[in-house]
């Protein structure tokens, strides 16, 4: 530690271990942050969307709660980016597709044959075979 006149001085960073997660940048608040806040000043505009890839100078880290309640200085617009990557839950439709395609290919293909009449399952004039969105071509010399 070095000496100055108010007495010893401190690191700003207590350890040698940084942390990997980006915090808050409002004041007192620790909690990670989930969106980044720019000010586009030409158009009197906050623009909030999910969290840049990298700490920039001139952008805030805002954490959850943060990033709920802002709100811009009067006069302003505030534009809130949504970040499409975010999880959906699957509709109806989706999950009877998928129990639908599970059923089809656990179904072996002499039952498919029987059913459907005298050619197998996908198979098509020319020896082509078609499986979903998949297709197997014969080639000519067999």
């Amino acid at each position: 530690m070095r000496e100055s006149r108010r007495g010893p001085v401190k690191s700003a960073v207590p350890s040698n271990v940084v942390s990997l997660v980006r915090r808050c940048s409002r004041t007192a608040c620790g909690r990670p942050a989930v969106a980044t806040l720019t000010y586009v000043y030409a158009d009197s505009t906050a623009v909030l969307g999910p969290l840049a890839t990298y700490a920039e100078p001139h952008c805030y880290d805002l954490c959850a709660e943060h990033s709920e309640r802002l709100t811009a200085p009067r006069g302003w617009e505030v534009v809130r980016l949504t970040d499409g990557s975010a999880p959906s839950r699957p509709s109806g439709d989706d999950l009877e597709a998928l129990a639908n395609a599970v059923r089809e290919a656990a179904r072996p293909h002499d039952r498919a044959a029987e059913a459907g009449g005298s050619a197998p399952s996908g198979q098509r004039p020319g020896g082509e075979t078609r499986r979903g969105h998949l297709r197997v071509l014969r080639s000519p010399d067999s």
